[in-house]
């Protein structure tokens, strides 16, 4: 079978998604829409978090964090998908496949470690509050969010140049909406059953034991939880750590059904379906979660309209 590579000058060719829906034009203004809200909302969001003193504290530096991740998440991948509705194609080249594969990995595996550490602030905020600003110091905040991003982008590098040093065939037909290495493994013209056996073990060590991790966090959490003798006190632990748990659940929902379930049971539709949920409306909800339940959220952006608005006078 024939081969091609970068130095050809051929591109890939993504699944037509929104044309394939049945309803291009109002997949088209949905997915808009979504992104529109996903920049607006985690933007304004890190902006709140940055301008404001009285959130310069581990849970909102690591809410930032996690509005910055999202918003690469998004970006991405969703402004190329509008634009080349647009135009009316759907190429990418090996050099945009490549980065865009090394974005998406890198945010994602980020966010993965991110949560588990955010769950661990809340076990301690909640469980050892004595010894919260000990075990929850500057020095340790910062190298959590830094261990989140470096591992990430290493195991982001190794996976994309692996995956991308495959000969690839003439049939360059990504049956996929964006770069991903399971679709990509499809097009080589090379035995790629152990490279993917790697892939599925990275996805189980990446994800598996942090979801442990805050499912252990948020166990001590509710039994701590039960303990509390104020109502007022335990509902307002209950709807923070509900917002986290929420943000989880969709997170991990979606992770684990497109790099741990096994192979035979992918199918196009469910992964196209898959990445539309974490791609574009997790990154939308997370931020909504968060501050529309969250009064010091609330009152921090109050107060920088106010700024914006006594400006513009």
């Amino acid at each position: 079978m024939e081969l091609w590579n970068s130095t050809l000058g051929n591109d890939f060719t993504l699944a037509e998604i929104l044309n394939d829906s049945g309803v291009p034009k109002l997949l088209f203004a949905t997915i808009a829409v979504l992104y529109m809200l996903a920049l607006t909302s985690n933007g304004l969001l890190l902006l709140v978090i940055i301008m404001d003193s009285w959130l310069h504290v581990p849970m909102y530096l690591l809410l930032s964090q996690l509005s910055l991740m999202d918003l690469m998440f998004a970006s991405a991948v969703t402004p190329k998908m509008l634009v080349d509705y647009l135009h009316g194609e759907n190429a990418i080249s090996f050099e945009g496949c490549t980065f865009q594969m090394l974005v998406v990995l890198t945010s994602g595996g980020a966010e993965d470690l991110l949560l588990a550490f955010m769950a661990y602030d809340r076990y301690v905020a909640i469980c050892h509050p004595l010894h919260y600003m000990v075990r929850m110091r500057p020095r340790i905040c910062w190298l959590t969010i830094a261990t989140s991003w470096i591992l990430a982008f290493l195991n982001a590098v190794i996976l994309t140049s692996y995956t991308m040093h495959f000969p690839f065939c003439m049939s360059r037909k990504i049956r996929h909406l964006l770069c991903e290495i399971l679709p990509l493994l499809k097009l080589a013209c090379a035995d790629t059953s152990i490279y993917e056996h790697m892939v599925y073990v990275i996805g189980v060590i990446f994800l598996m034991p942090t979801l442990a991790a805050i499912l252990a966090s948020y166990t001590f959490v509710l039994i701590a939880i039960l303990h509390v003798s104020s109502g007022k006190g335990r509902k307002k632990v209950l709807i923070t750590c509900s917002s986290h748990l929420t943000v989880v659940g969709m997170y991990y929902g979606a992770a684990m059904l497109m790099y741990i379930q096994p192979n035979y049971y992918h199918s196009p539709q469910q992964d196209n379906i898959l990445s539309l949920f974490y791609i574009i409306i997790t990154p939308t909800l997370n931020p909504l979660v968060y501050s529309l339940r969250n009064k010091e959220v609330i009152e921090a952006s109050r107060k920088l309209l106010g700024r914006f608005t006594s400006a513009q006078r």
